[in-house]
C-alpha cells in the first residue's frame, strides 16, 4: 500500500472522531502553547538586554577594578572581616580596594589600550538653576538631589534638546542634564534648558581644629563665632549643553548629571581631599584602540589587565550575565511546558488504544485483503503524527495571536521603547518545536500502533 494513501486512510479515521482527536491534540497544543511564549520571550528578552548593552556600554570598553567584589565574583566581604587597607574604601556596607594613581599609570602603560579614565561618582549636596549674575543667590529657586558622572563618549545617550555635536568629550563647563529636571529647575521646555546655567553645590567636612578657630576668631572676631560651620562648600555653575531624553534602554535609574572629566575630577577632588580616599578609585575605564571592530583585541587586553591582578569586565561579560538569567527564565517556563507535553503523551497513548480497540475488526478485514503489518503499523504511526501537527499548530497559532495582541500591552505597561517587542518569534525554533511535537506523538503511538500490527485477522473479524 502506497505511503499516501496509508496517510490519506489515517486522515479520514481521525476526521471520522473530530472530538476526541481535537481534544486529544488540545493537550498538545498546552504544551506547544508555552514553548512558544518561551522561546519567544528568550529571543525577545535576549534581543532587549543586547540593546541595554549596546546602548550602556562601549565594546571597546574595560570595566577594570582591583577589587574582586565589583563585578560578584568574590563574596568574602559580606561575612568575614576585611584586614584594613589605606587604599579601601567603606560603600554599601562593603570595603572595597581601590584603584591608586599608581594603577591608572600601570593601565596606560599596557599595550593595546587608548586611554584610561577612572570613574567619577560625586554626590552633590543639591543642584538648582543659577542666579542672573555670577556669585548671586541660589536660594529662590528649588534644589534637587542628584549625582554626577563624568561623560563618557563611547555611549550616545538620547537627547530631548541641544546637541553634543562631534566632539570626543564635553567642554569645561559643560553639563547633560535631564529632562526630569526641566521643569523643576523652571524651564519651559528642554529647548529652553539649554545654553541657560545650574548650579551644583558641593559640601565636605572640615576640620574644626584650635588653628581654624583661632584664625576665624582673629578674622571675625567672636560675635560671628556661630558661623563658623564644621562644612566647607563650593559652587560650580555649569552651562547646559543639552537634555538627556529618559530612555528604555538606560541601565542607570537615577537621574545623573553628566559633565567633563576634567570637572568631575575637580568635584572629586574637592569633595575626597584631605581624606584617605583622594585620587582614589573603585572602577577606571580602559579603551582599547580599535577594539569597537576587534573583539579579540579586547579581549587580549583583558587576558593581560588579569594576567597583572586586576579585575575586569567587558561589554560581551556583561551581556553573558544577562543572557544567563534570562536563560534560566527561559528554562524555568520551558520546564513546566515540557511536562504538558509529557501529559499529553499519555492521552494519545489512550487515544490511539482506544481506536486499535473500536477498529479491531476493521483491522482483520484490511489484513484479510491483503494489508501488511507495516502498513498497519504506518497507519496508526501517521494518526498519531497529525494529532501531534494539529496540536503544535494549535499551540503555535495561539502563541502567536498572543505575542501580536499582547506585545503592544506589554510595551506600554513597561515603557519599553518604540519598536521593542518581549514576544520575538522566530520561524526556525517553530519549525523545530513542530517537528519534535510530530515525533513525540509519534513515539507516544508506537506501542498502539504495534498491537495493530500484531492483530491475527481472523481473530480480529471474530471480534464483530
Amino acid at each position: 500500500m502506497k505511503t499516501l494513501d496509508i496517510a490519506r486512510r489515517a486522515g479520514r479515521a481521525l476526521g471520522q472522531a473530530k472530538i476526541r482527536t481535537f481534544l486529544t491534540a488540545l493537550a498538545i497544543a498546552v504544551g506547544a502553547f508555552t514553548l512558544t511564549l518561551s522561546l519567544a520571550a528568550g529571543e525577545g528578552a535576549r534581543q532587549y538586554a543586547e540593546r541595554l548593552i549596546s546602548s550602556n556600554t562601549d565594546p571597546a570598553e574595560l570595566f577594570v577594578a582591583i577589587d574582586r567584589k565589583i563585578f560578584g565574583t568574590d563574596t568574602s566581604g559580606f561575612t568575614e572581616p576585611q584586614e584594613y587597607d589605606e587604599n579601601a574604601r567603606q560603600t554599601g556596607g562593603l570595603t572595597l580596594k581601590q584603584l591608586t594613581e599608581a594603577d591608572l599609570t600601570r593601565l596606560r602603560q599596557v599595550d593595546g589600550i587608548e586611554s584610561v579614565s577612572p570613574r567619577y561618582n560625586v554626590t552633590p549636596q543639591f543642584v538648582t538653576r543659577a542666579p542672573a549674575e555670577e556669585g548671586g543667590s541660589t536660594e529662590e529657586f528649588k534644589k534637587f538631589t542628584t549625582t554626577v558622572e563624568s561623560y563618557n563618549p563611547g555611549l550616545r545617550p538620547e537627547l530631548a534638546a541641544g546637541s553634543l555635536g562631534d566632539t570626543s568629550s564635553l567642554p569645561r563647563g559643560a553639563v547633560l542634564i535631564p529632562d526630569s529636571y526641566v521643569q523643576g529647575l523652571g524651564f519651559g521646555s528642554a529647548e529652553q534648558a539649554v545654553g541657560r546655567e545650574v548650579v551644583v553645590q558641593l559640601r565636605r567636612a572640615v576640620d574644626l581644629t584650635p588653628e581654624r578657630v583661632q584664625e576665624f576668631l582673629r578674622e571675625k572676631g567672636p560675635e560671628a563665632l556661630n558661623e563658623l560651620q564644621p562644612f566647607e562648600t563650593r559652587q560650580f555653575r555649569l552651562s547646559i549643553k543639552a537634555v538627556t531624553k529618559k530612555s528604555s534602554t538606560s541601565l542607570i535609574a537615577t537621574p545623573t548629571l553628566y559633565v567633563s572629566s576634567a570637572d568631575a575630577r575637580d568635584m572629586a577632588d574637592f569633595t575626597t581631599e584631605g581624606t584617605e580616599n583622594y585620587r582614589k578609585y573603585i572602577v577606571a575605564n580602559a579603551r582599547v584602540e580599535g577594539g569597537r571592530d576587534n573583539p579579540q583585541k579586547v579581549a587580549d587586553v583583558k587576558q593581560e589587565l588579569i594576567d597583572k591582578g586586576y579585575n575586569v569586565q567587558s561589554a560581551k561579560d556583561a551581556q553573558a550575565v544577562l543572557f544567563q538569567f534570562v536563560n534560566i527564565l527561559q528554562g524555568i517556563v520551558a520546564g513546566f511546558a515540557v511536562l504538558a507535553v509529557i501529559a499529553s503523551v499519555f492521552g494519545i497513548i489512550n487515544t490511539q488504544y482506544i481506536s486499535v480497540l473500536e477498529r479491531t475488526s476493521q483491522i482483520g478485514l484490511m489484513k484479510a485483503l491483503g494489508m501488511r503489518k507495516f502498513d498497519v503499523g504506518s497507519l496508526f504511526r501517521f494518526e498519531a503524527a497529525f494529532i501531534g501537527l494539529l496540536g503544535g499548530a494549535i499551540g503555535i497559532g495561539l502563541a502567536l495571536a498572543a505575542g501580536y495582541f499582547g506585545n503592544p500591552l506589554i510595551n506600554e505597561a513597561l515603557d519599553l521603547g518604540e519598536g521593542v517587542n518581549l514576544l520575538v518569534f522566530q520561524w526556525e525554533p517553530i519549525a523545530v518545536l513542530l517537528a519534535a511535537l510530530m515525533l513525540i506523538a509519534v513515539i507516544a503511538g508506537l506501542l498502539p500502533a504495534r498491537k495493530a500490527a500484531k492483530l491475527d485477522p481472523i481473530e480480529a473479524l471474530r471480534t464483530e
